[in-house]
């Protein structure tokens, strides 16, 4: 049985717990005579360049041509990525992720001028093509949602010059990737027992829900007192995203940077700032759990690094990878066989990398490609690594739905719609974990779980959200995002979310450093709003059946072919009405007070 306590060198772990990129490039000889090959897109699409609109014969020729581009792009980039992240130390792969990115703007530059022809274009000549060309009807809501976006697209040397910016402004993101992932090193730490343990971004969840309070804390406080060392850099890296956010959205004539990322998922700024105003009217159900936890541990203060630790320690249990997939298929199985069919087709083909090894990127993710999608982990034999597992293959999922069902063009979810698949999973392995218990002290350890995933993909994902908004805004204004301000933020966050019963740790100040999503434009919104969409459609799904689950697989096989918003309501969900938040919010409370029932017998 594999030790996931181990971390590894990468060529010293089996290769069944590795992703097979085989299925994308049988070796690194191919991708680079691939990514030769690709090197032909630029002058290919040099020749539309110009007369892009002189006719519909032309006009479908570029979409068919700039499928094809996906195609190879996607490929040739998931090779790369997920190489340089299997070990970020490795300069082989540092070099053909750049090289990728170099090709990758390079077409982007060429690709400039397709937009603004598209846009210059008359409704009348638009519609003229349709009828001359019946196959380019298939582009239609590619063509209209960039014709929507007329006011923000500029001139042709405009656009070149903003792609050709674009791999500028990855750098920050770039830098602090690399910095966390590889170069970002902690002391060794303690456990109460006098042992030295290594600490790791990795190990730092699984040494929080232990129950040795001395060692929470020691992992706690050095995690924090090292990233303390390096805060002025990284505010200085968070800066720096943030500013190249202002000057694409000024460029673009967008209001703000939130308008700016929001409209390319078609999602109004209403909905992000009604998330916000929904959690900041819903506060006491939080502060009334942190006061059920802080005495049910019955301690005299509880401190930021209790929160991750179950309050039902006798019932806590060790999930092996094994273990975990067997619960996935079982729980799953309310989705249908084919579902359930094309999860062991994952698990036994190896587009999981399962187990953290040195160097190794942190976290967990789900990455479209074809022929099957990869599946990012960092494993360990915990409930939290098993609902993990789920989450990213919701995820995946989703991804090779959509792709089997769609055309290349349609065939990428946004991000809007990407969080419920992977939270639905979670639900509904929830349900059937707490289905199957008979056992009092299980149910309130599991009630406890799913009460954490309220709280931290609900109301700390929305604290992430507002922190992210404000210090947008706070640039905005002609403020410094300098390391005081950003510190004085984050506490002051901390302390509106939990309340009067919890201490509010000086260390917690500097968390805001190890948040790769800052990065990320605005992204973590949606795991709140899809967590509260995904909570709707699992309890639709496990009360109606064989048609909610019809509807739901609609959805994860429709990709971008609409609006999210639209989507959505092809599951049964609508998110312009603030009921799915409210619901979710009105769950967490009635969670809460079974718990206390449950351990106060």
């Amino acid at each position: 049985m594999y030790d996931s306590s181990k971390v590894l060198k990468r060529n010293e772990v089996p290769e069944e717990f590795t992703w097979n990129l085989c299925d994308l490039y049988e070796t690194d000889e191919a991708w680079l005579a691939a990514l030769d090959e690709a090197g032909n897109i630029v002058p290919k699409l040099a020749e539309f360049k110009g007369h892009l609109m002189q006719d519909a014969k032309t006009l479908l020729s570029y979409f068919k041509f700039n499928d094809e581009c996906d195609l190879t792009l996607t490929a040739l980039a998931n090779y790369a990525m997920r190489k340089n992240d299997q070990d970020t130390t490795n300069p082989t792969y540092q070099d053909y992720k750049s090289r990728f990115m170099n090709l990758y703007v390079a077409i982007a530059s060429a690709d400039s001028f397709a937009t603004p022809e598209i846009i210059a274009a008359d409704d009348e000549t638009i519609n003229r093509f349709y009828e001359e060309e019946p196959d380019l009807k298939l582009y239609k809501v590619a063509i209209d949602r960039v014709r929507l976006q007329k006011e923000h697209i500029l001139s042709e040397k405009e656009e070149a010059i903003l792609a050709a910016a674009s791999q500028i402004s990855s750098t920050p993101e770039e830098v602090y990737s690399t910095f966390e992932s590889a170069d970002l090193k902690f002391p060794s730490i303690k456990d109460s027992e006098g042992n030295e343990l290594p600490l790791t971004n990795g190990t730092y969840i699984s040494y929080m829900q232990s129950p040795d309070r001395e060692l929470r804390k020691s992992a706690f406080t050095t995690l924090y007192n090292t990233y303390e060392q390096y805060k002025n850099t990284v505010a200085s890296l968070y800066f720096g995203e943030v500013k190249q956010r202002m000057f694409s959205a000024k460029a673009r004539k967008y209001s703000s940077t939130l308008e700016a990322a929001l409209s390319a998922n078609e999602v109004p700024t209403s909905v992000y700032h009604n998330l916000i105003n929904a959690v900041h009217d819903n506060f006491g159900y939080m502060h009334k759990y942190m006061r059920l936890r802080k005495k049910l541990m019955g301690v005299d203060e509880l401190h930021m690094y209790d929160l991750y630790t179950t309050i039902v320690p006798d019932a806590e249990v060790k999930v092996t990878y094994d273990e975990a997939k067997e619960n996935v298929l079982k729980a799953m199985q309310v989705l249908g066989d084919d579902y359930v069919a094309m999860l062991k087709e994952g698990f036994e083909n190896r587009w999981i990398d399962v187990y953290e090894n040195e160097g190794k990127r942190s976290g967990a993710y789900s990455s479209g490609a074809r022929p099957h999608p990869y599946v990012l982990l960092n494993h360990k034999d915990t409930l939290d690594s098993e609902f993990t597992l789920v989450h990213e293959m919701g995820h995946s999922l989703h991804s090779y739905l959509s792709m089997k069902n769609q055309p290349v063009c349609y065939s990428d979810y946004v991000i809007f719609v990407a969080e419920v698949a992977s939270t639905c999973n979670e639900a509904l392995l929830m349900q059937y974990l707490l289905a199957k218990t008979e056992d009092k002290m299980q149910r309130a350890y599991l009630i406890n779980y799913f009460l954490e995933q309220f709280r931290t993909t609900l109301y700390r994902q929305t604290m992430f959200a507002e922190f992210e908004m404000l210090t947008n805004e706070m640039a905005e204004r002609g403020e410094t995002l300098n390391a005081e301000a950003l510190c004085a933020l984050y506490h002051k966050l901390n302390a509106e979310y939990y309340g009067e019963d919890i201490v509010i740790d000086r260390e917690i100040d500097f968390e805001w450093e190890r948040i790769p999503h800052f990065y990320y434009n605005f992204y973590v919104f949606q795991y709140s709003t899809g967590f509260s969409a995904a909570i709707a459609l699992s309890q639709k799904i496990l009360r109606e059946g064989e048609p909610a689950v019809k509807d739901y697989l609609k959805f994860l096989s429709s990709g971008c072919s609409t609006d999210p918003i639209s989507l959505l309501k092809i599951a049964g969900v609508d998110m312009n009405s603030p009921e799915p938040v409210s619901d979710a919010l009105k769950l967490f409370g009635e969670l809460i007070d079974e718990l206390d029932e449950l351990l106060s017998e």
